[in-house]
């Protein structure tokens, strides 16, 4: 199948070909239709499986065939849970729409609030936006929802996590009737029906993707054990032995980030991080330098692990695995995008069994164990046990 049957338009196509984009996937072969078609979407995928092209294209087509946006109006609302993914999405409206006559802008936390005013008079056709700070504009009379079409809430279960439940609720409240909510998000809990259920019709198209893959066949995954004292050791060993020319290494603390770009630099290993103690300026600097290869291994928290894009990641690293359990699924979709291939490599002591345990639980098979005769474990980490269920 091609873009071409979605039924999409001659200028989205020849954006979509300059970009190199070939064939749809398949949240995009679901979606791209039903939203073009009118219907409310609920749609359940991964991290990597090009959910942003699936709203955005179909939203861009019809915005263009409609009537220019007035002062302070918007007209399509897209909601996601940090500036990393607002910078994203926008930078793709901006790619796939470089041939349309709309005006699309990113607001959020972190950036000076008269700017995004001033920018906001002018109207504003899809706008980009984390919750707090369109409400921060919604309270200021800077923006109004009466001309909205679209809502989109993007990474939907995120938001609830980061506790953005109250200021959705409110947000919602203020839409118009009239209008197209698309919910997208990797995982489908009662929260995330709750929400459904005051966002989109009852006959909204349902799309869900996570039962059928959780992972990204082309991620090769592999495990390796070790005591912990000797994780920053062996980290720096597969580096240089492995020869790894690329990394993305996620770590639980902030404080965990700053300590291991330390320990690799002791090394010889020059390593930088990106956490949320960081300013805005600082995080987006250091990301695009490991995005255009100036710094090749970048220490993250798990604020980048949905937030950051990036086509041509080789590899990801948990130097510390994640929880819960569905975060392992979003972290190593940061690698094998776009077609390519990609390598997931953790590093588990025996204090991560019972996180061990949930993730592999979740994908429904052990994770391949390797061996280096160079770190011998003294604490073995046992088999797991994939029928394991966490105590409430």
């Amino acid at each position: 199948m091609s873009f071409a049957t979605l039924g999409l338009s001659t200028a989205i196509l020849k954006a979509l070909d300059d970009a190199g984009y070939q064939q749809p996937t398949d949240i995009q072969t679901q979606a791209i239709p039903a939203v073009l078609n009118g219907k409310d979407v609920i749609a359940c995928a991964q991290t990597g499986t090009g959910k942003t092209a699936s709203f955005v294209l179909p939203i861009l087509q019809k915005l263009e065939n409609t009537e220019p946006t007035r002062s302070r109006s918007i007209r399509a609302l897209i909601l996601v849970p940090t500036r990393e993914l607002a910078i994203q999405v926008e930078q793709s409206i901006q790619s796939y729409g470089a041939t349309l006559s709309l005006k699309s802008l990113a607001i959020y936390g972190g950036t000076d609030i008269e700017d995004n005013k001033q920018q906001l008079t002018q109207g504003i056709d899809l706008l980009v936006a984390t919750p707090g700070r369109l409400l921060d504009m919604a309270y200021q009379r800077a923006l109004f929802f009466n001309d909205l079409e679209f809502l989109v809430l993007d990474e939907a279960d995120r938001m609830l996590d980061m506790g953005f439940k109250e200021d959705l609720n409110k947000i919602v409240e203020r839409m118009p009737e009239q209008r197209q909510s698309l919910l997208f998000s990797a995982t489908l809990t009662d929260d995330i029906y709750y929400l459904a259920d005051r966002l989109v019709y009852e006959d909204a198209v349902q799309i869900n993707l996570s039962s059928e893959q959780k992972t990204n066949a082309q991620i090769e995954q592999w495990l390796v054990t070790v005591d912990k004292d000797k994780k920053s050791a062996l980290l720096s060993h597969l580096i240089k032995e492995q020869n790894w020319q690329q990394a993305l290494i996620f770590v639980e603390k902030k404080h965990s980030a700053a300590k291991l770009v330390e320990q690799l630099g002791k090394r010889g290993i020059e390593a930088d991080s990106i956490h949320g103690g960081r300013s805005q300026a600082a995080r987006e600097k250091v990301w695009n330098a490991f995005k255009t290869g100036q710094i090749h291994y970048l220490i993250a928290t798990g604020v980048a692990a949905r937030g950051l894009d990036m086509d041509n990641l080789s590899r990801v690293v948990n130097y510390d695995l994640p929880f819960p359990s569905e975060e392992y699924i979003h972290r190593i979709g940061r690698t094998g995008r776009a077609g390519k291939s990609g390598e997931a490599v953790s590093l588990v002591s025996k204090d991560d069994f019972k996180n061990l345990c949930m993730i592999e639980s979740l994908l429904g098979h052990l994770i391949e164990r390797r061996e280096f005769s160079e770190f011998p474990v003294r604490k073995t980490v046992p088999i797991s046990i994939l029928n394991y269920k966490k105590r409430s």
